[in-house]
């Protein structure tokens, strides 16, 4: 028993030394031994090359890729609207519009005049589409269609083409038909900043678009920021990069209307609401999705700031044409917190590049994004639209009249 209480020692103190002088060998010794410090910094040094390395090689081929659109006025987003409706080259029938009828609400343009179903699920998203849908009624012929107000698209690619029906925001597997978000008016998402809800786009894009041109570049905060509830959990690795490392990243969670317990915010108070104008005085922005397309994307790309863009997949009719590398730096949904370091770090390592893409995302909205793009989308729409139309809508009289 003795003897086996020895070897058990011995076996203990033996794993021991061995683990110290590995641990020895890993790192450098309390001396001036500089060799052994530069080696361990190469090491490091050498990995970050090889990163930043990936990322400018990224943003060259993007922007040698890229080729501008050249198209001006209202024929800038063409290309968009005719993939959308593409789905529907065969033209439209009234039975697909009452195959669809009830996942929206029926509007008809007749004579002239703009009708609606009596109810309406969201009223100030629809007081939102009808007042671009007002000023265009006396320039589109008759027609109808089905406007789905709810965040999430409708009708699934794989189910087939049985009906079109307009949505907001959608992924390429839904053939919805995009339409300018009722927020561009009226309706948009109501926090205390913005309790009536966020929307007059014309009054938001002069007011950030100011701030961005009397912040210079040099004077904002060389950190990424972000605000906002958590809709989701993709938010979260950049929420606890900030709690680690608060020098590089200030994200934290606001409340929601969902909001009921710290559980919600990551077990941390809630942090307070930024207006979009104090956006500005951060280098890089951070946009991640809600429960569909992100209405902060537009407002926060008039900064001037450099964008992170997470994820590709929920898109608004403006998204196809704005550029990764050119408009906006893209992130991984599933990006974690070193992918995220290593990106923030790399823009920090490459000033010049930072600012080329915020400036090229702020000329893209302020040239391209104004009230008068979005009434020109909602005209060639549709009258493309009303085109595909196999029949002449009559008056529905179950309809009110939209004055």
């Amino acid at each position: 028993m003795k003897q086996l209480y020895i070897s058990f020692t011995f076996t203990i103190l033996f794993s021991f030394y061995f683990a110290l002088i590995q641990a020895t060998n890993n790192q450098c010794p309390l001396s001036t031994d500089t060799n052994c410090a530069e080696k361990h910094e190469n090491k490091y040094s050498k990995e970050t090359n090889n990163i930043d390395t990936i990322y400018l090689n990224e943003y060259k081929k993007a922007n040698q890729a890229h080729q501008p659109n050249n198209k001006t006025g209202c024929q800038f987003y063409t290309d968009v609207i005719d993939n959308d409706l593409e789905p529907f080259r065969d033209g439209i029938t009234s039975q697909m519009i009452n195959n669809v009828k009830t996942r929206g609400t029926k509007y008809q343009i007749i004579n002239g005049r703009l009708y609606r179903d009596k109810d309406c699920m969201f009223p100030a998203r629809c007081s939102g589409i009808e007042y671009f849908l007002l000023k265009l009624v006396k320039k589109l012929p008759d027609l109808e269609l089905v406007v789905n107000t709810r965040d999430w698209p409708q009708i699934y690619r794989q189910h087939g083409v049985f009906g079109p029906i307009f949505s907001f925001s959608k992924t390429k597997d839904y053939n919805d038909i995009m339409y300018p978000a009722w927020a561009f008016w009226e309706g948009g998402p109501a926090i205390g900043l913005y309790p009536k809800g966020i929307g007059k786009w014309n009054d938001h894009r002069i007011s950030i678009a100011k701030v961005a041109n009397s912040t210079p570049w040099d004077n904002k905060l060389n950190v990424a920021f972000f605000r906002g509830s958590r809709t989701n959990s993709e938010r979260d690795p950049l929420v606890l990069l900030s709690r680690e490392n608060p020098d590089l990243v200030n994200a934290h969670y606001t409340k929601n209307q969902a909001w009921k317990s710290d559980a919600d915010t990551l077990h941390a108070l809630p942090a307070s609401e930024v207006s979009f104008t104090d956006h500005c005085q951060y280098k890089y922005l951070f946009n991640f999705r809600g429960v569909a397309a992100s209405f902060r994307f537009k407002h926060i790309l008039l900064c001037k700031s450099l964008v992170f863009h997470v994820g590709d997949e929920w898109l608004e009719f403006f998204y196809r044409n704005l550029k990764p590398w050119v408009h906006y730096i893209p992130v991984k949904a599933n990006a974690n917190q070193e992918t995220i370091r290593s990106l923030i770090t790399f823009v920090q390592n490459n000033d010049v590049l930072a600012k080329t893409i915020a400036e090229n995302g702020f000329s893209f909205i302020w040239n391209h994004l104004t009230i008068k793009d979005v009434i020109c989308y909602w005209r060639n729409l549709l009258r493309k639209y009303a085109k595909l139309l196999k029949y002449q809508p009559k008056l529905d009289e179950n309809l009110i009249e939209i004055m």
